[in-house]
């Protein structure tokens, strides 16, 4: 998760690497070789990762063009160690197979951006007044325009609601129907507002989970991340790991879920008694729990709040 307190475009994608010691703390057995990061952007973990690895070499990828541009910039003192690709997770497996080198460790710092967030021109923020774009990769066709003015009700509410927990999904999704066309960032929030009851208002701006929801939809967050995960895991050298940072529950509890059962090797016997069934685990969770960030890394990066960490390790079994 990245930091931008000067907006406007790459020359100032300014950066603060959310847990970065203890993503450093769990790369830290890794065997040498390849490093994907899988979501580069200000390079901030990849950069401190190559510093305290010196037998370590990286793809970086990313989906935004301008966040390549930058993060090329602040890896060339590493030379040929580096290197990076305009990609999004469905082309991971083409591009580590490309490459054929064994794969030792791989990052996932998932969600938007501090400074693609606090780009107007990007319209991923309900506070700043923007086109309805969203995208992460702006070569992209669909848009947030397309989503909010062409999906039926039931699509949207549907995207609402379990991508972003939008309590009144429905009515919210109604009402941005019944307003069509919506063109600015500013006629979303009018939307939700409307839709919205009163009692959910008071809770806080409702506008940030419908844009999440939105988001979410535009960019295929959840659904390619299923894929990169496998993708990523079935690459991954005995020893090697991959550590991913969420900061929304539907990324976290898809992560739960795929490391939980590569720890399990797809085991269906009861919880707590011997394994019977013959299942054979891919690896082992490094921590049960996902890590968080400290009240001190909280206060000094409030973007830092949701975030949950959890690592998993190929080839080896707990004891």
């Amino acid at each position: 998760m990245e930091n931008d307190p000067n907006p406007g475009g790459a020359s100032v994608f300014q950066h603060r690497s959310v847990l970065l010691a203890e993503v450093l703390e769990a790369m830290e057995p890794v065997p040498p070789g390849l490093v994907l990061d899988a979501t580069l952007g200000g390079a901030g973990h990849a950069a401190a990762l190559l510093a305290a690895r010196s037998d370590l070499e990286l793809l970086g990828v990313d989906r935004d063009p301008d966040a390549l541009v930058v993060a090329a910039g602040r890896l060339e003192r590493f030379g040929t160690r580096v290197r990076t690709a305009h990609a999004n997770f469905a082309q991971l497996g083409d591009l580590l197979d490309e490459l054929d080198e064994p794969l030792v460790g791989a990052l996932f710092d998932l969600g938007v951006s501090s400074p693609q967030i606090d780009r107007p021109e990007r319209g991923f923020s309900y506070r700043f007044t923007g086109p309805l774009d969203m995208r992460m990769d702006p070569t992209q066709e669909l848009t947030a325009e397309v989503v909010v003015n062409t999906y039926p009700v039931d699509r949207l509410t549907r995207i609402l609601a379990d991508g972003g927990d939008v309590p009144a999904a429905r009515r919210v999704a109604r009402e941005i129907v019944a307003r069509r066309p919506l063109e600015t960032t500013d006629d979303l929030v009018e939307a939700t507002n409307a839709g919205t009851p009163a009692a959910v208002r008071r809770r806080g701006n409702p506008a940030k989970r419908v844009f999440q929801g939105i988001r979410l939809e535009v960019n295929d967050e959840l659904e390619s991340l299923i894929d990169a995960l496998d993708q990523t895991i079935d690459r991954l050298v005995p020893g090697g790991r991959v550590t991913v940072l969420a900061y929304h529950s539907g990324e976290d509890r898809l992560v739960k879920e795929r490391f939980r059962r590569a720890d399990r090797g797809g085991c269906s016997c009861p919880s707590g008694l011997p394994c019977v069934c013959g299942s054979t685990p891919e690896g082992r969770l490094i921590n049960r729990k996902p890590i968080v960030a400290s009240e001190a890394e909280v206060a000094a990066n409030p973007r830092a709040a949701s975030v949950r960490m959890r690592t998993l390790e190929k080839g080896r079994r707990a004891s």
